[in-house]
């Protein structure tokens, strides 16, 4: 202290400095606080925040997307998130691919004089495409089959195939029934389902598997998938049963629930193990009941892929 001052001249001195002082080292303090806040895991030994305890003020958490108090800190690391892509699946299908074909198309009615068209089978000749039957409420056998296929992929996705779909109702017709068997083929597919619905009489019920017949003749020929397209087919009838509750088909098959035909092209031309399913039959009222059902669609699709799992990773 200065000899020359007072006491209490002194003392007011002082108190005035410490008071100037106060506020910026108050200042320096929270500032401090803050920072060490921020890290992630806080101060050591300090508890975690609670979701009511967020560093953002209400106006930020509460701010719609894009406002000036809710927009990202970090765009280009928000947009690079969303654009990652999911990993794959692991599962007993890990490498395998598996050709879903949806049968037939429901643009095909606008379009007969394009599906009419005569192509090559091998053993005969016969339509690009047909429209495919309908209930007779008129639901279409093309939007069950698309449906039923969609969800065919979620399944065997989630066990690690590879799926590829003929179409997805993304083009006005078809395909041709020959370039449904070349996408399979070329796509090197470990297992091909054409997945279809009957239109037969009342009365007629219960799915049924189509088998390639062992033909010889043009393009065709299937010597090579013959026995593990049967395979496969008994496969996928027997997890079909039991997974829809439905029944071989009462009008042909002999209870077995698989048919063997040398007449479609898809199956004639195909060089990879490749089954049709016609999965009850939509001009019967009960089969048309199931068949659109989302509930019953979904088990159908379960079935199915229960099956090609169990000829590809059983």
């Amino acid at each position: 202290m200065a000899p020359d001052r007072s006491w209490f001249t002194r003392r007011s001195t002082l108190v005035v400095g410490v008071a100037a002082l106060a506020p910026a080292a108050l200042a320096g303090w929270v500032l401090t606080q803050a920072f060490a806040g921020s890290g992630s895991g806080g101060p050591a030994g300090s508890a975690p925040q609670s979701a009511s305890h967020s560093a953002l003020s209400p106006g930020q958490r509460d701010a719609k997307p894009g406002s000036a108090t809710g927009e990202s800190a970090s765009p280009s690391a928000s947009t690079s998130t969303a654009a990652a892509a999911p990993a794959p699946a692991k599962g007993p299908l890990t490498g395998k691919t598996v050709v879903v074909d949806p049968g037939h198309n429901a643009g095909n009615f606008e379009h007969t004089e394009e599906i009419d068209q005569q192509v090559d089978i091998g053993t005969n000749r016969k339509e690009c495409d047909t429209t495919g039957t309908t209930t007779n409420a008129g639901y279409k056998e093309a939007d069950f089959t698309l449906d039923v296929s969609l969800r065919l992929r979620t399944a065997l996705e989630a066990q690690g195939a590879k799926v590829v779909l003929t179409h997805q109702a993304d083009r006005p017709w078809g395909p041709c029934i020959t370039e449904r068997a070349r996408i399979g083929n070329e796509a090197q597919a470990d297992a091909v389902v054409s997945v279809h619905a009957d239109g037969v009489s009342a009365g007629n019920r219960g799915f049924h598997i189509i088998l390639p017949a062992k033909v010889k003749s043009g393009a065709a020929d299937t010597a090579k998938i013959v026995e593990p397209s049967r395979q496969l087919g008994e496969r996928i009838a027997g997890n079909f049963a039991r997974t829809t509750g439905s029944a071989p088909a009462n009008y042909l098959g002999s209870g077995t629930g698989l048919v063997v035909r040398d007449d479609l092209g898809g199956l004639n031309l195909s060089t990879r193990p490749k089954v049709f399913i016609e999965c009850g039959n939509m001009r019967d009222a009960k089969d048309a009941a199931q068949l659109t059902s989302p509930e019953w669609r979904q088990k159908a699709a379960q079935g199915i892929a229960d099956g090609i799992v169990g000829f590809l990773g059983g």
